[in-house]
C-alpha cells in the first residue's frame, strides 16, 4: 500500500486532465458573453470555472510535488492504474449502458430497458433469473404506467418492433 504522500499511478494524469478541463470550460463561458459586465449571463459560468481552474492548478501543483509509487501490490503502475480505474463492475454497466443507448431506437423504450435491468441485477451479483425477470417487469410496468399516464411522455416503441407493440 501506497505512503500518504506517495503518488497513486495516474493521479498526475488525472490533475492534469481536470485542469485541462477546467480551461476549456473556461473557455466556454467566456464564449456566452464576454466579459461585458458584471450581470452578463456569462459571468457565473466564467467565475465557476475560474475557481475550478486556480483549484485545478493547485492540486496539479500538490500533486507534482509528491513522489511516485514505484510499484503497486507487485504490480507494474500501468497494470495499476488500469485496475483501479476499470474496476469490472464499472466496466459491465457501462457496457450495459452503451448497449442500452444503441438497442433503444432500434428495439424501443420496454424491450431495452427490459434488457438492461436484467443485465444490472446479474452485474450486481444477482442469480436468480427468475426473480430478476419479475422484478425487472414489475418495476418496468410502473415506470412505464407512470410515464404514459401521468406524464403523457409517449417512450420510443422502436422501429424493429412496429407494429407489434401497441
Amino acid at each position: 500500500m501506497p505512503e500518504k504522500n506517495q503518488r497513486l499511478p495516474g493521479e498526475l494524469t488525472f490533475t492534469v486532465l481536470l485542469l485541462l478541463g477546467s480551461l476549456f470550460l473556461l473557455a466556454q463561458a467566456y464564449g456566452i458573453s464576454g466579459f461585458e459586465s458584471i450581470t452578463s449571463a456569462g459571468m457565473f459560468p466564467m467565475l465557476s470555472a475560474l475557481v475550478m481552474v486556480l483549484t485545478g492548478a493547485w492540486v496539479v501543483i500538490r500533486t507534482r510535488r509528491t513522489t511516485p509509487v514505484e510499484r503497486v501490490d507487485g504490480e507494474t503502475l500501468t497494470g495499476a492504474f488500469a485496475r483501479q480505474i476499470t474496476p469490472s463492475v464499472f466496466m459491465g454497466f457501462t457496457l450495459a449502458l452503451l448497449a442500452f443507448m444503441f438497442l433503444l431506437p432500434k428495439l424501443g423504450f420496454v424491450v431495452s430497458a427490459y434488457g438492461f435491468l436484467l443485465a444490472s441485477m446479474r452485474l450486481l451479483g444477482s442469480e436468480r433469473w427468475g426473480f430478476n425477470a419479475l422484478v425487472s417487469a414489475a418495476s418496468l410496468a410502473v415506470v412505464f404506467l407512470i410515464f404514459q399516464t401521468v406524464f403523457s411522455v409517449i417512450l420510443p416503441k422502436g422501429t424493429w418492433l412496429v407494429g407489434v407493440w401497441p
